[in-house]
């Protein structure tokens, strides 16, 4: 997962794989989940994010995940 925040329109983005989206689906107002042709997220945009959340918090975290648990493999 990548985070990128555009201070300029106030814009988050957290990138959620190496597919393009084909489409886009608001979930609330402000706040979009792109998805691909078979319904599989690939990002998620928050519009004005200064005014949802800390945005200085979101990016100062570094986040490590087990690939084994995102592919479905437990031990």
């Amino acid at each position: 997962m990548k985070v990128h925040y555009d201070d300029e329109v106030d814009v988050l983005y957290f990138s959620l794989g190496d597919q393009e989206p084909d489409g886009v689906i608001e979930i609330a107002e402000g706040v979009n989940l792109d998805t691909t042709a078979d319904g599989k997220i690939t990002g998620i945009e928050i519009l004005r994010a200064s005014d949802r959340l800390n945005v200085d918090t979101i990016l100062s975290y570094t986040l490590e995940l087990d690939q084994s648990i995102s592919k479905g493999k437990v031990a």
